[in-house]
């Protein structure tokens, strides 16, 4: 599977771009009616799925050569903001492609021929933060765990078991311009999952709703979001989000959860209060970060929607809004490792 990434990520670091696959543009419109936004500055990465903009390796070949020619930084970055998307597909146009292309119009032979299956289900890895109470020189995904083995490694298991499955993952990576290691990283995962690397989009907020807000209009297909500090530990934990992919069909949602009783753990971490009725563990309550975490029994480590309700996840992690884990089927695991302190 391609590496959805090139060259051009780091030299346009800091310019608001955000990278999306070419045949994403028209399912981005219309998810915009969920209350999804398709961010203002695009650049297309590159063949991947069945194309509905049959120019878009052209488009970037003419955007990268722009890059190249570009100024000092400090110009750079106000000319890769230029590139907004009616710029993109006036290039598509100034290449005799019509966009869409209807029944009656060839797709792009080249295109076709290197085009990836669609993906079964997407995952979220917002890896922007900047793991400011972590206090080491170096993002805390990276942190070793064993040798070349990293938290981050170890937090994408249960997502490298989704592809062992024989599923076709996408994964959706939302990052800053501080963390182009942990991009680099990632590269290793290149032959695993059909990968998608986005800028936060600021004017959603720089927080992890706004991470995931950047990253929805990427995804296909029910949807998981995964933390890059957040460990699953005990036995069976890496076919755990495969089983709340499956229970999301029945559910809607699903979450991976382990128990905690401490306060001081649940107003750090998603607190549920997770019952039992008819033998089905679920959801009763949920709060990101209670203040008064009264009445929660544990937290989540990893959560799964369908593609219907995945426009609500942000406010799985916000503040002020009705958390729509109330209600999602719970599966519990041993425990849950939060590395926001080095270890």
């Amino acid at each position: 599977m391609p590496l959805i990434v090139s060259a051009q990520l780091e030299a346009l670091a800091g310019g608001g771009a955000t990278s999306v696959v070419g045949n994403d543009r028209q399912r981005c419109r219309s998810r915009a009616g969920q209350g999804r936004r398709w961010p203002p500055h695009v650049i297309a990465i590159g063949g991947f799925g069945q194309p509905s903009c049959a120019a878009s390796d052209l488009c970037l070949r003419e955007l990268s050569g722009a890059a190249r020619r570009s100024p000092p930084r400090a110009r750079r970055r106000a000319e890769v903001r230029r590139f907004s998307v009616g710029r993109l597909w006036a290039v598509c146009a100034r290449r005799g492609v019509q966009d869409p292309p209807s029944s009656t119009q060839p797709e792009c032979p080249t295109m076709q021929s290197s085009s990836t299956p669609l993906p079964d289900v997407s995952v979220i890895l917002p890896c922007a933060g900047h793991g400011t109470r972590f206090g080491a020189p170096y993002p805390k995904e990276l942190h070793c765990l064993a040798p070349g083995v990293t938290v981050l490694d170890r937090s994408l298991e249960a997502v490298v078991e989704l592809a062992k499955s024989g599923l076709q993952v996408r994964l959706v990576v939302v990052f800053g311009t501080h963390k182009l290691n942990t991009v680099s990283h990632l590269a290793r995962y290149a032959d695993t999952f059909q990968m998608v690397f986005v800028y936060q989009d600021e004017s959603f907020g720089s927080g992890l709703d706004g991470a995931i807000r950047s990253a929805l209009p990427m995804t296909q297909g029910p949807v998981a979001l995964v933390l890059p500090d957040i460990v699953v530990t005990g036995p069976d934990t890496q076919g755990k989000l495969l089983d709340a992919l499956r229970q999301v069909e029945v559910a809607g949602w699903s979450v991976v959860a382990a128990e905690e009783r401490d306060h001081d753990t649940l107003r750090q971490m998603g607190a549920l209060a997770v019952t039992e009725t008819g033998g089905v563990l679920t959801v009763g309550a949920a709060a990101d970060k209670p203040g008064n975490p009264s009445g929660f029994n544990a937290y989540w480590g990893m959560v799964a929607v369908t593609e219907n309700e995945a426009h609500r996840l942000p406010d799985v992690v916000g503040r002020g809004t009705t958390n729509p884990l109330t209600g999602a089927v719970a599966l519990m695991v041993q425990g849950i490792v939060n590395y926001n302190t080095p270890m």
